[in-house]
């Protein structure tokens, strides 16, 4: 509908001869031409004039119809300067939050204030600005999002500043507003329902309150969010509820699925996202433990995936390392990212946040160190299978989690479990390499399970199986000590001290207690014999073996005794050098 149309339909529904109609009717024949974002406007100059001090001084100066081109940056859309037009005709405004903004910064850019009239639109929209929108937790933020087409006069006017403030004022006496603090609970990746509610915040329901919705300040574009969350830290809003609106933030704009889309965002939206994942890094809290290591690892993804700056990812790191020791597995698979990359994880990126770890760490308690030697233990676990995974990467990570755990009772158990996956995925490993990566293994601390496996493993170099069976025979030797000491009265004391009816245990136990130890030292003197046996041949022949003539080496003597041979197919150790990478 015209301005012209508007106009004869008000004129018949006008009944007093006091309306604004009637002056509509007394200016037709001058009316004004103008364009305003692609959208036609006819309208008075009379009433323009009388309104606006801007458009009274455009037309003075140019008596031409078409105003257009001296309004070019006018700040402001179509719908909004229909409203301005309709006030100088006389029509009711209809303001509202997402509306009042824009008409302000209007009427401040054509001088429709005091100075021109008393019934003024700067003054009406102030008003309503002023008592309507800033108590109001949800319209100021609808004002603020509506505001960001013109969010320089919107400044200037400190119409910004004074949301902002409200915003922060109402936070300050209800944190709540920001939704509830994350649950920082441990899950384990099996635990796939707990896991999904593990780290979103449990936002409050406020019954029969209308103007309340924790999720509104996500509404606003990172321009206005950064400056209102930054200043609400300094304000010293609580921490936890500042990281409860950045999770919220985050996972609005940037994680994938979020908005349900599963397309590759356009370029556009990269950068959109490359700049939140940036702006929401700076704003993060530094303390430990605030934020779940799930939800730094999905940013960190995310920030390479978008290619954020240098500063944003190392940043991500150190926050991951300061707090390792609450991670799981799954925060440390990193996808590699580019074109050339070589290996399925990024594994610099874990190596990076290891050293953070270990260079944060203060902690008297070494608790902490073990629980990340075992975690690197999992990760190399999990990534072992990696035909592209470097030797020199795996034996880095290893030896960054032994050296950090030196001292500890910490088992050894995961780190056998990763290097047999890692040399079952791997075959084209020379007898050198084989044993360069079993370095790592610390044999003493072997369970006797993992200790029986590896007896019977071919993969393992024969030098890494002579030192596991030694290991158990100095075990075995020990236990055997420790009990013969005590004889079998030994027996008798530990149960008297579990229970005082021990002491009338029968004779004929203990004589079958000391049958039993009997047999175990026996034991160990063979072991004892023909493991030296064994040694003395393995130095003797070079780790090859001596069946040249038909004869049966003593490497397969002692296999067969200890059972490691299951069939014939498996009676050679030994694993032969390949120089080509099986692809």
């Amino acid at each position: 509908m015209t301005w012209k149309q508007q106009k004869y339909d008000k004129m018949a529904t006008s009944k007093s001869k006091g309306s604004p109609s009637r002056k509509l009717m007394h200016g037709l024949s001058s009316d004004v031409q103008l364009h305003i974002r692609g959208v036609p406007f006819s309208l008075n100059r009379e009433l323009l004039a009388a309104r606006s001090e801007k458009l009274a001084a455009l037309l003075k100066e140019n008596p031409e119809d078409d105003l257009s081109h001296l309004l070019g940056d006018i700040p402001t859309d179509s719908e909004t300067f229909e409203l301005v037009a309709r006030f100088c005709h006389g029509f009711d405004v209809s303001l509202s939050p997402e509306n009042v903004i824009k008409v302000l910064c209007l009427a401040h850019y054509l001088g429709m204030t005091e100075i021109k009239s008393s019934n003024n639109l700067a003054k009406k929209a102030c008003f309503y600005f002023q008592n309507n929108i800033l108590p109001s937790w949800n319209k100021c933020i609808k004002a603020l999002k509506s505001a960001e087409i013109i969010l320089q006069q919107a400044a200037d006017l400190s119409l910004v500043d004074a949301c902002a403030e409200s915003i922060i004022t109402k936070v300050l006496q209800d944190p709540g507003l920001l939704g509830e603090p994350m649950r920082n609970v441990t899950t384990t990746d099996d635990d796939s329902e707990n896991e999904e509610n593990a780290y979103k915040p449990n936002v409050r329901r406020r019954l029969f309150v209308l103007d309340w919705k924790s999720e509104d300040l996500t509404l606003l574009s990172i321009a206005l969010y950064e400056p209102i969350i930054r200043a609400m830290v300094l304000r010293e809003v609580p921490l936890e509820y500042v990281a409860s609106s950045l999770f919220h933030y985050l996972n609005k704009w940037v994680f994938p699925g979020a908005k349900g889309e599963d397309d590759d965002p356009s370029p556009y939206e990269r950068n959109s996202q490359r700049e939140i994942i940036e702006a929401v890094e700076r704003l993060l809290p530094q303390e430990r433990g605030l934020i779940p290591c799930s939800l730094l690892s999905q940013m960190l993804r995310s920030a390479i995936i978008l290619d954020a700056d240098t500063e944003c990812k190392s940043g991500l790191e150190i926050r991951i390392g300061k707090q390792l020791d609450q991670a799981t597995v799954k925060d440390l698979l990193i996808p590699a990212q580019g074109y050339a990359k070589e290996e399925q994880y990024d594994t610099e990126s874990v190596k990076r946040i290891l050293k953070n770890f270990y260079s944060n760490y203060t902690s008297k308690d070494t608790s902490g160190l073990v629980v990340v030697a075992e975690l690197v233990d999992d990760f190399l676990a999990e990534v072992a299978s990696d035909i592209d995974l470097k030797l020199n990467t795996f034996l880095s990570l290893a030896e960054l989690s032994q050296a950090a755990s030196g001292g500890t009772n910490r088992n050894s158990d995961g780190m056998y479990r990763a290097i047999d996956i890692y040399l079952d995925k791997h075959r084209y490993l020379t007898d050198w390499e084989r044993e360069e990566i079993c370095r790592v293994l610390d044999c003493s601390k072997m369970s006797p399970e993992a200790c029986e496996h590896a007896a019977q493993n071919e993969k393992l170099p024969v030098r890494v199986m002579v030192q596991i069976l030694f290991s158990v025979q100095l075990k075995l030797k020990d236990t055997v000590a420790k009990r013969t000491r005590g004889g079998p009265n030994n027996r008798l004391l530990k149960l008297e001290a579990d229970d005082e009816d021990a002491r009338g245990t029968s004779s004929s136990e203990e004589e079958m207690m000391k049958a039993e130890m009997e047999k175990m030292g026996s034991k160990v003197i063979e072991l004892e014999k023909e493991c030296d046996m064994m040694r003395r041949e393995i130095q003797r022949s070079n780790y090859q073996h001596r069946n040249q003539n038909g004869k049966t080496s003593m490497w397969k003597e002692m296999k067969r005794k200890l059972g490691c041979m299951t069939s014939m197919h498996e009676t050679n150790c030994h694993v032969k050098k390949k120089k080509v990478h099986p692809r």
